[in-house]
């Protein structure tokens, strides 16, 4: 069987539980060929297949993500590792770092904080945009602290990534303040009707936020004000159902909040700042 027949026959196994079966065999495929993609379909079609693929394809038809499979997922085009100990990033998020891309547009923010880093792919897609900047990213999982490190090693070798736990009394003492905050907690209410892909494989600590998947934003949102420099702003990741709650959240902790949408037009980040700061999704910080 040529790298061709095989992956029409995995995309006809594969149709049957997930929606991209024919890119999912392709990523698969050039995964146990230890190629690109674009190599695969450029060089390899007419080749053998690699004895490693058929194990590939029956992971996946178990549901498990093809970026666990693989170890890898891109975000802001970093190629970062990934482990079942961190949430997958997803293109989505990175609404968060164009709006804030936007807001620092004739500045430069001076020290960047990212909360829940887990995989640490916002903190390192900011490092890459402003490598002056001094750059923390805070986990509370130690595995998922062990694969943002990694990925700091390749990525920002300035950025530094240390333990911590937002809902600890205390936990940012030393820390602080910020230009740019940056978070995507958990915010999925806990009996949410998920993919196998994403309830079985993915961590629920970095998932689930109670019964309506505020638990962590009421935590959390009220102590964004003492990180925050004078002109600084945050950027929070919210789940497209949540803009009024958290906004609300936002102003009761004495915040200004903007709404941001991602590529597919759907609620996606709330920017929030100090009243004083007056040029909100505009800082103005001094280089």
């Amino acid at each position: 069987m040529t790298v061709a027949q095989a992956l029409r026959d995995a995309t006809a196994r594969l149709a049957a539980t997930s929606d991209t079966a024919r890119l999912d065999a392709e990523v698969l495929m050039a995964h146990a060929l230890g190629c690109t993609r674009s190599d695969l379909l450029l060089r390899h079609m007419t080749g053998e297949v690699p004895p490693g693929f058929a194990a590939l394809v029956e992971r996946r038809l178990g549901h498990e993500p093809v970026a666990y499979i693989t170890g890898s997922q891109e975000f802001y085009g970093l190629d970062l590792t990934v482990s079942p100990a961190v949430l997958i990033p997803r293109g989505d998020s990175e609404t968060l770092i164009d709006a804030a891309r936007e807001a620092f547009a004739d500045a430069t923010p001076q020290r960047v904080l990212d909360l829940g880093t887990g995989s640490g792919a916002l903190l390192l897609a900011a490092a890459t945009l402003w490598p002056q900047a001094e750059a923390i990213g805070i986990e509370r999982s130690p595995d998922a602290l062990a694969v943002a490190t990694a990925n700091g090693r390749r990525h920002a070798p300035h950025a530094q990534f240390i333990a911590g736990d937002w809902t600890l009394p205390n936990w940012s003492a030393a820390l602080g303040r910020f230009d740019l905050v940056l978070a995507n907690p958990p915010y999925v209410e806990d009996a949410a009707d998920l993919a196998p892909s994403v309830r079985a494989h993915e961590p629920a600590q970095a998932l689930f936020a109670g019964p309506d998947g505020l638990d962590d934003y009421r935590a959390l949102i009220p102590q964004i004000p003492g990180l925050l420099s004078v002109c600084g702003i945050a950027m929070i990741e919210i789940g497209w159902t949540q803009t009024e709650a958290v906004i609300a959240l936002a102003q009761a902790a004495g915040l200004t909040a903007k709404l941001h949408h991602d590529l597919g037009g759907r609620p996606r980040a709330i920017e929030m700042a100090d009243p004083r700061n007056k040029a909100l999704g505009k800082a103005d910080l001094r280089d």
